[in-house]
């Protein structure tokens, strides 16, 4: 009797807590004066990455950055097709990270209400090294799932214990890969709410897979 070949993916996943929420920003004002509305958003810029420097010494904010600006002008036409004067806009991109989730919800309140000011998305995720943790865990746990699969597979049909023969990534043998994880995301309104704004964040959802092969005689 010729050895049966078992070919079968592993699979492992886990909620964990967040441990940060990275906010994405925008400083967006228009109007009629190019030189005007762009100042006033470098003003208003200014003030917002003043706080969220103060927000990093204290280290509830890990990391900031301010990569993105756009100048730009826009023109509306009347119901007589009519151009009307151009409206010149300025935009500026930021992402903060928050590790203090108290202080992310009383930025939130602080500037979310602020004329000329978008707080986009959170963005919710736990660190790197954690991240790196609990990947190689459920490492550990994916090849305890394979190992499990064919044994089911090997006494099904009469064979005896199984031996692994091959363990790779997803994707790396005959299968399309598989994603590493995800973070989970919550969107935030535009206005300020009130009396204030509570964040509760859902838990993160990793997830792991191995593909393996075995042999069974």
């Amino acid at each position: 009797m010729t050895d049966l070949e078992i070919v079968v993916r592993g699979n492992a996943r886990r909620r964990y807590a967040p441990e940060r929420g990275v906010i994405d920003l925008a400083v967006h004002l228009e109007g009629p004066v190019k030189a005007a509305v762009y100042e006033a958003a470098v003003a208003l810029h200014s003030r917002m990455t003043g706080a969220l420097a103060e927000l990093e010494s204290t280290g509830a904010v890990t990391r900031w950055t301010a990569e993105s600006v756009r100048v730009y002008s826009s023109r509306a036409y009347s119901r007589d097709g009519e151009p009307r004067d151009p409206m010149y806009n300025t935009r500026i991109r930021l992402d903060a990270e928050f590790v203090d989730f108290e202080k992310l919800s009383e930025f939130i309140d602080t500037w979310s209400g602020e004329e000329g000011v978008a707080v986009e998305n959170v963005r919710w995720d736990v660190h790197e090294t954690s991240r790196r943790a609990h990947e190689r865990d459920l490492r550990r746990e994916a090849v305890e799932d394979a190992i499990a699969k064919a044994q089911a597979y090997s006494d099904a049909v009469g064979r005896g214990p199984v031996k692994p023969t091959l363990l790779s990534d997803p994707g790396m043998v005959d299968h399309a890969p598989t994603p590493r994880g995800r973070a989970m995301s919550a969107a935030i309104p535009g206005s300020a709410p009130s009396p204030s704004l509570e964040l509760r964040a859902d838990d993160i959802e990793i997830r792991v897979a191995v593909d393996a092969r075995f042999r069974a005689e």
